[in-house]
Order: C-alpha cells, then sequence, then structure tokens
C-alpha cells in the first residue's frame, strides 16, 4: 500500500515557525506507525526526532497523533489507520505548542501536575516482611484496571481543559488518583481527595466531553476514574459547600423529583443568591422553551423507576 504522509516539522532552537514534509512511502500488513517513524529517520531525513522505548505498549514514550487521533506509535497498525483516514495521514505530536523537536513535547506540565495528586502508595510496610501482602480480588477489582496507565499523556493533551486552564491537573492525574484512593492498603485517601477537590485545578472542573475515554490507548476510560471521585469526595465527608458540590446535589434532587433536568432550578439551587446575574440569560432560555416555571415542570412517565435506580446508585450522602 502506498500513503502520502504529511510529517510535523519543527526545532524550537531555530525555527520560529512548524512546517510538514511531505513524504510517499510503501507500507505492508505488518507495518506500525512506529515502523513508519523509524523508516522517516532512516531512509529520508536522519535529523527527524522522536520518542520510543518498549515497542510493547508499556512505556508511553512513542504516543503521537495521527490525523489528529492520539495513538501509541508503536501499537497501531498502518492498514487500520488507512482504513480510518485514508492514505493521506498527518502525523503531529500530542501537543503542537509544546513541541520541542518534531514529535517530541515538554511534558514538564504533564509530570507537575501527576506528581500532586501523590502518584505512590502511603501505607506502613513491614520492611522485612514474612509473607506476602495478599489483596482479596474483590478489593484488586476495585481500581479497575487504573494500574495500566502508563503515562503516556494521549488523555492529558487530548483534554480541552488543559488547553484554557493551566492549573486543571488533568485526567492522567485525576485517574492516578484514583488508583490510589481505591487501593484498600493506602492511608491518603482523603488527602488525595481534597487535591482533588479543589475548585479551578480539580474534578469539579471536568466538562464530560469523554475525549480523554477516547485518546486512551489502554481503553483505561479515565472520565470513568472522574465520575468515581466524584463519589468518593462525598463518600468520605471531602465535600465542600460550593457551587461546583450544589450543582451535583441539585442535579441528583432534580432527576429525583421529576424523572427528567429542570435547568432553571438547577442553576438557582447551584448559584444560590449569585443566581440573579444569571436572569438575563434566563429569560431568554424561557423564550426558546430552554427552560419552563416551576409549576409547569413535566415529570417523566417512569418516575417511579428512575427513583429506584437513584436509590440503587446513590450511595453516598449528599
Amino acid at each position: 500500500m502506498k500513503v502520502t504522509l504529511k510529517v510535523f516539522r519543527f526545532n524550537a532552537e531555530t525555527d520560529y515557525l512548524p512546517h510538514y514534509d511531505t513524504i510517499e512511502m510503501e507500507v505492508d500488513e505488518k507495518d506500525v506507525v512506529l515502523d513508519v517513524l523509524n523508516r522517516i529517520k532512516w531512509e529520508h531525513d536522519g535529523s527527524f526526532t522522536y520518542r520510543r522505548s518498549c515497542r510493547h505498549g508499556i512505556c508511553g514514550s512513542c504516543a503521537i497523533k495521527v490525523n489528529g487521533r492520539s495513538t501509541l506509535a508503536c501499537k497501531e497498525r498502518m492498514v487500520d489507520m488507512i482504513e480510518l483516514f485514508g492514505e493521506e495521514l498527518r502525523l503531529e505530536p500530542l501537543s503542537k505548542k509544546r513541541a520541542i523537536k518534531d514529535m517530541v513535547i515538554d511534558k514538564a506540565d504533564f509530570w507537575q501536575k501527576y506528581e500532586k495528586v501523590i502518584p505512590w502508595l502511603v501505607a506502613e510496610i513491614d520492611e522485612h516482611p514474612q509473607m506476602e501482602n495478599i489483596i482479596p480480588p474483590e478489593e484488586a477489582e476495585k481500581l479497575e484496571e487504573a494500574d495500566y496507565c502508563i503515562q503516556c499523556g494521549c488523555c492529558y493533551y487530548a483534554c480541552p481543559v488543559i488547553e484554557v486552564n493551566e492549573d486543571y491537573l488533568g485526567p492522567a492525574a485525576f485517574e492516578k488518583a484514583f488508583r490510589f484512593t481505591a487501593d484498600v492498603r493506602d492511608h491518603a485517601k482523603k488527602e488525595r481527595l481534597e487535591i482533588v477537590d479543589t475548585l479551578g485545578q480539580g474534578v469539579w472542573d471536568c466538562v464530560k466531553c469523554f475525549e480523554c475515554t477516547e485518546a486512551c490507548p489502554k481503553e483505561i476510560d479515565p472520565f470513568g476514574k472522574i465520575t468515581k471521585l466524584h463519589l468518593q469526595i462525598f463518600e468520605e465527608g471531602v465535600a465542600k459547600d460550593n457551587v461546583a458540590t450544589r450543582h451535583a446535589v441539585g442535579f441528583k434532587k432534580s432527576i429525583k423529583k421529576y424523572g427528567l433536568l429542570d435547568e432553571g432550578m438547577l442553576v438557582a439551587y447551584s448559584e444560590g443568591l449569585a443566581v440573579f446575574k444569571h436572569i438575563p440569560e434566563a429569560f431568554e432560555m424561557w423564550k426558546k422553551g430552554k427552560i419552563v416555571m416551576p409549576w409547569n415542570m413535566p415529570k417523566s412517565k417512569n418516575l417511579d423507576e428512575i427513583k429506584k435506580l437513584i436509590d440503587i446508585a446513590s450511595t453516598a450522602k449528599f
């Protein structure tokens, strides 16, 4: 198969702007994206730069974007990329604005935020144990494969909040926080939850776009871990009375009362007296039927079933 590659090129030391090299190449069924990166360097331009290490989808070093899709270069087959995107492929780093040289980016912000959530086990451990510290399978399953994360950064650089909020910790840090808050051996659960509960940097600033889950090459579902952290924040009594936690409580109250989301009530419940600043927007929403007066709020036909589901699923005290 013949492919046309548009390859991102940039050297922070010498270039003012990036450019793209166009390279045509023959690939076969056994080639993965990393093979193509190797051939670009070996056969076309020896200055082409990228990261690689294990070639087994474990180290996360070779993560790049193919046609805007985050991927591990050593894992994705070229035939699959061609089937998905066609015979013209664009190879770019995970974050173009953080590019140092070609596919290599500066991950300093990623690691700084990752470290903030205390990404290690905090426990009193016998330095000279006489036997293994066996974890029951049911306890290990509570991690939900969060320990499979390889810190590749795909989810982090796919997150739209990262691009507009430099304080936001991001899905990789949240996923790692969950990996230890869900670990029965760990003694720093509340401390971590207080960190991820902080407005501006924590889980409440997630916009629920699912981009992190789509980007994860290990299929760990970072967004699912973020929702579990929401629940743990309430379960452990860490939640503070603020607009974010009131939004969560208001959402539950609305669904339990109507089986539907009362958006007008939700804003009022979340914002408190500050709701008056939203009156112009509320009026426009009311004119378009987006919100209704409380006495006109409809109820779901399956309200009884919805209430039962809420009672079963919502185990935390709000």
